[in-house]
């Protein structure tokens, strides 16, 4: 646990009343936040909390609608990232920002080579500074060879030496252990607490609980764009950071309350067999199985890798090693084509990105899937596709004024409804439900739960992976628990209550289960 001695220590960088947004989104809401000399500030939330807007407002990407910044105790415009940079704010971005074809040392004077008296390019003496830099800091890398022929781990480590060689004042660092092994997170700490050490204020993004306890001295947490708690790490208990980050109160998080899963019975062989599922860096031996009827719920953290095991299950996401099974036979992993054709569905996560075509008809986005199994010698007849639609117009109560109503102008919770339409006009056997409630009105999360409940009572195995708690403990006969890529707990019967799953993400691994901790 970092100690925190930076309380008296002057700020460094202030967003004060910071308000942002977009059309149809209020993506931050009166924000304060202050980041104080050699001080690791923790900023938390879940997926849509206003994190990375508020990253890109201090860093210049994004202008604020309201509210000010304050660096040094100066009110300041960053008109853009370069600005930003020649203030001494420096950024990690989870997505490397390197050139992949030039060499690692061109990478790390990107913009700043030393020149000649000439003012061409000092080559050498670029390599020496490179070299010397990353010894410094105990990086081990090649620095004539071109960054992608590197491992993604070193290429972050790269980056994370290229923001502190800025001598800056502030470094704000986005999920910068994501692509690292223990060895190398390792020596990214040792690197935070040098910079710690001489000053520099840091603003640290992760969901990993273990990292944040281990080096930060300060958190932050927003949820839906506003800040709902700042203060020691030290002083705040982990389910209590877990309930304030998933918006639940910390006695209604511990209150037990029964399982959603209702009177269903599970019976029979497993319809959906997960056997350890291994993708580096994402997931590690991730093995469960859900049967005929049942609803197995994934819980866990952003960054928990559940929406990486739906991706597996429907083969849209490469395996290291792993076997995925429908009704006893194995699906060739990375096809998605196999798994829909074993009778694989998944609604994704971002529907807007991944799912609706915005432009076509609710007809046209129900179809497109069953018309290659509706065809007859490459002719698909008006009346049959009219038919399916109209049924599951039906049966979802979408809500138009016609199948030919355009899919971008209806609410959110009918789009997601036009989805899972056309996932079920394939009379799948799996459906993979992921954040199927997400970005929709009270009254359209109640029908979509409904559903769920019908399509398991109809005999379909589903996973749900959702990132409220109430809807896991309300809807699943299972809990399938998730942390960093791992399965940690397995919650059922009696063992279905948002007590034991907020308990379940927020327990501190054993030594055996952790290499990076102390």
């Amino acid at each position: 646990m970092a100690e925190l001695t930076t309380a008296g220590a002057p700020p460094v960088l202030e967003a004060r009343g910071v308000s942002k947004s977009f059309p149809g989104v209020k993506a931050l809401s009166d924000v304060s936040l202050t980041v104080r000399a050699g001080e690791v500030h923790a900023l938390v939330g879940e997926n849509g909390a206003g994190k990375s807007t508020l990253i890109k407002i201090l860093t210049g990407v994004y202008q604020c609608d309201s509210g000010e910044l304050r660096h040094r105790g100066e009110p300041v415009t960053f008109a853009d990232p370069r600005a930003a940079q020649a203030a001494g704010i420096s950024t990690i971005y989870q997505e490397l920002d390197l050139v992949p074809m030039q060499s690692a040392a061109r990478n790390l004077y990107l913009g700043r080579e030393p020149r000649t008296r000439l003012r061409l390019v000092d080559f050498a003496r670029m390599r020496r500074e490179a070299n010397a830099l990353l010894d410094d800091y105990q990086i081990r890398a090649d620095v004539d060879v071109p960054l992608n022929t590197l491992g993604l781990g070193t290429q972050q480590m790269i980056s994370v030496a290229r923001a502190v060689a800025l001598r800056a004042n502030v470094v704000i660092m986005d999920e910068p252990t994501s692509s690292l092994e223990s060895r190398e997170v390792e020596t990214l700490f040792g690197i935070i607490r040098r910079l710690r050490s001489e000053g520099v204020a840091i603003v640290y993004v992760s969901h990993r609980l273990d990292e944040l306890y281990r080096i930060c001295d300060t958190v932050s947490v927003l949820r839906d764009g506003r800040l709902v708690h700042t203060g020691p790490m030290a002083e705040l208990p982990r389910v209590q950071l877990v309930a304030t980050m998933l918006g639940r109160e910390l006695q209604t998080a511990l209150h037990r309350s029964a399982p959603g899963g209702g009177d269903r019975i599970v019976a029979g062989p497993p319809v959906l067999e997960l056997r350890g599922l291994t993708r580096r860096n994402r997931l590690h031996d991730v093995s469960f199985e859900v049967h005929r009827g049942e609803v197995v719920g994934l819980g866990g953290l952003l960054g928990a890798g559940r929406s990486e095991t739906g991706m597996a299950v429907l083969g849209a996401q490469e395996l290291d090693s792993g076997a995925v099974l429908v009704e006893g036979k194995p699906i060739r992993t990375g096809s998605p084509g196999a798994a829909i054709e074993a009778g694989v569905a998944l609604l994704p996560e971002d529907r807007k990105l991944e799912g609706i075509l915005p432009n076509l008809s609710i007809r046209d986005n129900i179809a497109i899937a069953a018309l290659p199994r509706m065809s007859r010698l490459g002719l698909v007849s008006d009346k049959r596709i009219d038919q399916l639609v109209g049924h599951f117009m039906a049966r979802l109560h979408i809500r138009a004024t016609g199948p030919g109503q355009k899919v971008s102008t209806l609410s959110g919770g009918n789009q997601q409804k036009v989805m899972l339409a056309r996932w079920l006009c394939l009379s799948p056997r799996v459906l993979v439900l992921d954040e199927p409630t997400r970005g929709i009105d009270v009254g359209a999360k109640f029908e979509v739960r409904q559903t769920i409940d019908e399509l398991a009572a109809e005999g379909l195995a589903v996973l749900l992976i959702s990132s409220e708690t109430e809807e896991l403990v309300d809807e699943s006969d299972r809990i399938v628990v998730l942390k960093d890529g791992a399965v940690v707990a397995v919650l059922d019967g009696d063992d279905i209550s948002e007590h034991d799953l907020v308990q379940a993400i927020a327990a501190v691994p054993s030594p055996e289960e952790d290499p990076t901790r102390d």
